[in-house]
């Protein structure tokens, strides 16, 4: 079969466990185990039915309540066994959750956090995982979520105590899952809350800088107008330093309200509501050029920067045809994309020394197009920019794009390993790919976008 048109992926050896035999020989230990566990507990089938059909309705019954009523009406219609549920619910609080009929009395003591027989009753705590008290806010000693009871503890065998005990591990595993459940509910409209608190607090007002700018440009305009129009005898020292005044103004200006753009892109892309509705980056494409809109502007936003760390910006490498490079592409993620490279290259850029001895210390930016890049007809750009400095091992590029990974050679310099594997998130949205190339005098991190069809002239 042809894999291309069949829209099958080249396979990924590393998915395949004939690669990663430290892993299946793990994991195959762990499952012999458990089947030796299994055996040695001796349950019976009506048992092990009982422990399958609780895991199956826990399932298709969503609410904890549900969950409770399930964990007692079980063992009765099986076994004819009287089950009660207590749970805690605050520092050093716990209650009757749930039951099929009142106890005679109430426990006169808090239960231990091993199975035991209190007053001829037999008790199995129900424990939760490592994070449950973070999910309740409240600790939970001994890692005791709760227990369940069983009355004529005498009347009960080894093998229904273990059964219990485990069956109350169970319970545990249900009940941590539903509170992270609702705790993801509560983050999740948390999350809305504050979109919405984001897009009137924080975007609607940053429009209103907007209005500001451009009464800013219309006082810068008006010096400049009277400048024009100054009278005759007006002293030319007072001219000269109105007129330095006014460059600097007007350069001042520009500069600010570049970043403003760029940053008002960024945050209406980064805090759209999509975005957070569907957990996920929605893209919004559109028609983009990529020099004119994308490249240019970052590079306009950095230039001041890297001058201030001794970075020249290098063309001379190529790679930057005339003809402008349309993208369908959403405008806002493909800056941000640029924008996190040209900041690496602000932080991490470094002197070398060429072939001739020279000391150089530049970024390099440029893009060309790959015919068949994504298949037969599917032809994709190559974006590209570098960096002089040391080359990153060998042995950590395959790294480079994951989240909170970075490179030895970045040595004191702060950051959070997140840059790249942004970059890497939004190009795979595009439908494109990430990489890294070394070079005798730095690195080179490219990116490959498809050229679609709408995108072409």
């Amino acid at each position: 079969m042809d894999e291309t048109r069949a829209g099958l992926l080249p396979f990924d050896p590393t998915q395949c466990l004939e690669t990663d035999v430290v892993r299946l020989r793990g994991l195959e230990r762990r499952v012999h185990q458990k089947i030796e566990d299994a055996d040695g507990y001796g349950f019976s089938l009506e048992q092990q039915r009982m422990l399958n059909i609780f895991f199956d309705l826990a399932e298709e019954y969503d609410s904890r309540r549900d969950l409770l009523t399930l964990s007692v009406v079980l063992p009765r219609i099986f076994f004819g066994h009287e089950l009660r549920v207590y749970l805690r619910c605050g520092p050093g609080q716990w209650r009757l959750a749930r039951c099929l009929s009142l106890p005679c009395r109430p426990p006169a003591t808090e239960p231990p956090a091993v199975p035991a027989v209190i007053e001829g009753r037999f008790f199995a705590p129900i424990l939760g995982r490592q994070d449950t008290s973070e999910l309740l806010d409240f600790p939970l000693p001994g890692g005791v979520l709760g227990w369940v009871e069983l009355e004529n503890a005498a009347a009960l065998t080894d093998v229904h105590r273990l059964y219990y005990e485990k069956f109350a591990g169970r319970i545990g595993h249900q009940l941590h899952t539903r509170l992270v459940r609702a705790k993801n509910r509560e983050h999740l409209a948390f999350i809305q809350n504050l979109v919405a608190d984001i897009g009137h607090n924080v975007i609607v007002p940053n429009m209103t800088f907007k209005l500001f700018f451009n009464r800013l440009r219309g006082s810068i305009s008006s010096l400049e107008r009277v400048l024009r129009e100054a009278p005759g005898d007006t002293p030319p020292a007072f001219l000269r330093e109105l007129d330095a005044l006014h460059a600097r103004m007007r350069v001042q200006y520009e500069e600010i309200n570049r970043h403003y753009e760029q940053t008002s892109l960024f945050l209406e892309t980064l805090l759209r509501r999509r975005h957070f509705e569907e957990g996920r980056y929605v893209l919004e494409k559109r028609r983009v050029n990529l020099r004119q809109q994308v490249v240019e502007p970052q590079v306009q936003r950095f230039r001041s920067r890297l001058a201030d760390r001794g970075v020249s910006i290098d063309l001379s490498m190529g790679g930057i045809p005339d003809k402008p490079v349309m993208l369908m592409a959403d405008l806002g993620l493909i800056a941000q994309v640029y924008s996190n490279l040209f900041s690496n290259a602000v932080k991490y850029t470094r002197e070398v020394f060429d072939s001739e001895g020279r000391s150089r210390k530049f970024m390099a930016y440029g893009w060309s197009v790959l015919p068949d890049a994504f298949g037969p007809g599917r032809d994709g750009v190559k974006l590209n920019v570098f960096t002089t400095g040391a080359v990153i091992p060998e042995d950590e590029r395959g790294e480079l794009f994951r989240p909170g990974f970075r490179a030895s050679t970045a040595g004191s310099v702060r950051g959070t390993g997140q840059g790249l594997a942004f970059v890497s998130q939004v190009v795979a949205l595009h439908g494109g790919r990430v990489g890294y190339e070394a070079d005798a005098l730095g690195n080179d991190f490219f990116l490959i976008l498809p050229l679609e069809p709408e995108a072409t002239d």
